[in-house]
């Protein structure tokens, strides 16, 4: 596609997609950022300092309704502990005992008795059959108290009166052991009730439970329904190791803040839950939609945003993975457009035509490395066949000759030391020959195929360098022109060469495969690994020259190598070449 010709009208809107569309994605979108990050941020300031804010506040309550429990029930204990020491009175009868502590009846809403030590019930207030119906764990309470007659009242665990079917605590207390026992029975719940009242405020969603040290529920107040495992609330256990504190716990999408306390001296657990953001006020809940305001200009900026990305970015970023491609060699990759907007149409004209003269270049280039890599090659073959043909074949003549002369100087034993030294040198000589000439050229090549050649390649190498080489061959063998074949046997030569010298390996693998449309030519190993360059142009100068000769021999017969590789991970290169190439006389014959 032809540039524009100089001084030639932009298309319309081509100043908005270049100078503007920059100016609002680095003016104005982060400015619309930085002013939602500052009013979102002082919300989530403000809703931060509420949170905290309710849970000291319901951490507080939950401290005062359990010091008042707490209160109560010490001022019970005191009163049953009074109460014993009137029973010693020998005026009064049992009876007019308790008519006299007539105002305790408030504190004991069960009622109250007096046991003489024996354990039979004398005198009570309140209900008959409540106590003539009293649970069998009285009589093990009475016997507490009998052996802490004179020190302390005791209390039962909370307790279920089939009568009434609810919850109550027993006290009792005796003077001494030769006096009357009095009990006191009141409800637990109906007092924890009552000093939550006065001491908590629950607002909607709140719920107040406490439990005693055995996992029971005593009462769940605020929730009509009771909750499922409601002794094991978080909180419980803090508070039933005598910790106060607040915790907070997601339910749902809302957070509820917990304060817990232990209620002394029963070492129960009060425990308060509520939604911390149902305590804040209605002005709060307004200003959090203030924000909304912004909401446009947020969905402009998102539009500009998507723009930006669908025409700049993404663009930019295909036309980079094209460049990358570009510089392995795939000049055909830079051509498909890529969109976006009009800077971008031009940058990727000025590289296809940039990449159009470095491939007229590469192919110069690529001619003059064949040329001189067919007369290195041909000179190769030159010396292979002549020291093959002369050198090699005189040796061996000489060595015959050495053989005969020692049959005729057997009886000369310095003759014939001297005659095993000559021949010993020759045949070293005859051998390091061979080894020279099918450095220089694989004779054998052309006779035997590729596979034969590669696999003697692999065993030599495994013999002389003591490092194993596993070959294989897959798929059925067929030829492919000469310059083919010898091309992927100097980069398999090649290859295996670089593993000797550097990738300090254990073993190592080559592998040819012949498919229906390819062959692929594999060597990998499990050395040290290397650090790929980006681009083929850097093989030289990080000196990788052996990468940089197998690239040139790969483009020379139309194949692609692929370099896999990772530091301490091994190498791969993969020499694929496809039928397409065929066209180019690669491929011959069945």
């Amino acid at each position: 596609m032809a540039r524009p010709p100089q001084g030639s009208l932009p298309l319309p809107g081509l100043r908005w997609r270049g100078l503007n569309l920059q100016f609002f994605a680095f003016f104005f979108l982060p400015l619309t950022g930085i002013l939602l990050l500052i009013t979102f941020g002082s919300l989530n300031l403000h809703q931060h300092a509420m949170r905290q804010l309710v849970g000291e506040r319901d951490e507080r309550a939950a401290r005062t309704a359990a010091s008042a429990i707490g209160e109560h029930l010490y001022h019970r204990l005191a009163a049953m502990r009074g109460l014993a020491l009137r029973t010693s009175d020998p005026i009064l009868s049992p009876s007019e005992i308790l008519e006299a502590s007539a105002f305790l009846d408030d504190d004991f809403d069960f009622g109250l008795a007096i046991y003489s030590p024996d354990g039979q019930l004398e005198a009570f207030t309140g209900e008959a059959a409540f106590w003539n119906q009293a649970p069998e764990s009285l009589t093990s309470l009475l016997q507490d108290a009998m052996e802490l007659a004179g020190q302390q009242s005791v209390y039962s665990p909370p307790l279920i009166d089939e009568i009434n079917n609810e919850n109550l605590i027993f006290i009792a207390s005796a003077k001494d052991a030769e006096s009357p026992i009095a009990v006191g029975a009141f409800s637990p719940a109906r007092l924890i009730q009552r000093m939550l009242a006065e001491s908590v405020t629950l607002g909607e969603g709140s719920t107040a439970i406490v439990v005693t040290a055995d996992h029971q529920v005593i009462i769940q107040i605020g929730t009509t329904d009771p909750l499922e495992g409601a002794d094991h609330h978080p909180g419980v256990a803090e508070a039933l190791r005598g910790e106060s504190g607040t915790i907070y716990l997601q339910v749902a999408s809302n957070e509820h803040v917990v304060a817990f306390s232990p209620i002394q001296p029963m070492g129960w657990a009060l425990v308060i839950e509520e939604p911390w953001d149902s305590v804040s006020s209605p002005l709060l809940n307004t200003t959090q939609l203030a924000p909304l305001v912004l909401v446009p200009v947020l969905l402009l900026s998102l539009i500009a945003l998507w723009f930006g990305a669908k025409k700049i970015v993404q663009p930019l970023q295909t036309l980079e993975a094209r460049a990358a491609e570009l510089t392995w060699g795939d000049y055909r990759a830079i051509e498909e457009s890529v969109g976006g907007i009009e800077e971008i149409h031009r940058l990727q004209h000025t590289l296809i035509h940039l990449a159009e003269k470095i491939r007229r270049s590469q192919e110069g280039l690529r001619g003059y490395i064949g040329a001189i890599t067919t007369g290195q090659e041909e000179e190769r073959l030159r010396l292979a066949r002549e020291l093959h043909d002369d050198t090699i074949q005189a040796l061996i003549a000489l060595n015959q000759r050495v053989q005969l002369t020692q049959l005729k100087l057997a009886a000369d034993p310095q003759a014939m030391i001297a005659l095993q030294e000559i021949q010993s040198l020759t045949e070293g000589t005859i051998q390091n020959l061979r080894r020279l000439t099918r450095a220089l050229r694989p004779l054998y090549l052309e006779d035997l195929g590729l596979v034969a050649a590669l696999e003697m390649l692999a065993r030599e190498i495994s013999q002389s360098f003591g490092i194993h080489i596993d070959f294989q061959h897959l798929g059925a063998e067929r030829r492919l022109s000469t310059e083919t074949e010898l091309a992927l046997y100097r980069m398999a030569q090649e290859g295996l060469s670089n593993v000797i010298r550097h990738a300090q390996a254990a073993s190592a693998a080559l592998f040819i495969h012949y498919q229906a449309d390819e062959v692929v030519l594999t060597i990998e190993d499990n050395g040290i690994g290397f650090s790929i360059p980006e681009s083929p142009a850097e093989f030289a100068p990080s000196g990788h020259f052996g990468l940089l000769g197998m690239h040139e021999r790969a483009e020379l017969i139309g194949a692609r190598l692929k370099i896999q590789s990772a530091l301490k991970d091994g190498t791969q290169l993969v020499v694929t070449l496809s039928q397409s190439s065929n066209a180019e006389g690669v491929f011959h014959g069945s």
